[in-house]
């Protein structure tokens, strides 16, 4: 079946019967594979492939099966982790296995663009948050502290410490904003490129609350100045 999907993804480019011999596969075998009506298993497979490459995509492709097996189960995509391990190990998806690797990735990818501007301004309160992360030097070590602004008066609308820089840290820092303050649908939730804000647990709560996220731009400090 691969190699048949090799032929077809390609034959535009090259001869038919090149692709066979490099593909393994017959050129007889192939037309009459071309021929045949898609099964409904293959259209349940590709269906699954694109719930699958978007998710890996969201993650600036560092997840792996156990991960993408779980956001699918948050879909309420109910699949095996086996069929997800096959579908990603036919189109060549895998996850990031160490944190060097990690911290080398991709770091413009963004969830959302900047929809602010530079314009730190708010008409009423709980329309426009800001959020940053920042560090103190304490004498056991260092503390980290993440707070969310209302652009409306200035004011801390919530915040969380740690002694590490997590998802769970800002997080955090959201719950205590929500708790306290009335909010509406569609407030914008402003932020840089920290991979704590721009990972898909973080996102994701912000789907759940119905908050909109936006961020500035790589290595740009004046996109969010006003928490900065």
């Amino acid at each position: 079946m691969i190699g048949y999907r090799f032929v077809e993804d390609h034959r535009a480019d090259y001869e038919v019967s090149d692709l066979c011999r490099v593909g393994g596969v017959s050129r007889s075998g192939y037309y009459a594979w071309r021929s045949r009506p898609l099964s409904d298993a293959f259209l349940d497979d590709a269906w699954l492939a694109n719930e699958i490459f978007d998710i890996w995509v969201a993650s600036r492709r560092t997840y792996g099966r156990p991960r993408v097996w779980g956001q699918l189960r948050r879909r309420g995509i109910r699949v095996s982790a086996k069929r997800v391990g096959r579908i990603m190990a036919d189109n060549g998806w895998a996850g990031a296995h160490s944190r060097r690797r990690w911290r080398a990735g991709p770091r413009d990818l963004a969830p959302a663009g900047d929809l602010l501007g530079r314009d730190f301004t708010a008409e009423a309160p709980d329309l426009r948050w800001v959020a940053d992360i920042t560090e103190f030097a304490c004498c056991d070590g260092k503390l980290y502290l993440a707070a969310i602004k209302d652009l409306y008066d200035q004011s801390i609308v919530g915040w969380s410490m740690g002694e590490r820089q997590t998802t769970d840290l800002v997080v955090a820092a959201l719950v205590m904003a929500l708790g306290r303050r009335d909010t509406l649908d569609g407030l914008i939730h402003h932020a840089d490129h920290g991979c704590q804000y721009t990972s898909i647990e973080f996102t994701n709560r912000l789907a759940d609350w119905g908050l909109v996220g936006s961020y500035g731009s790589v290595g740009d400090c004046y996109d969010n100045s006003a928490m900065e």
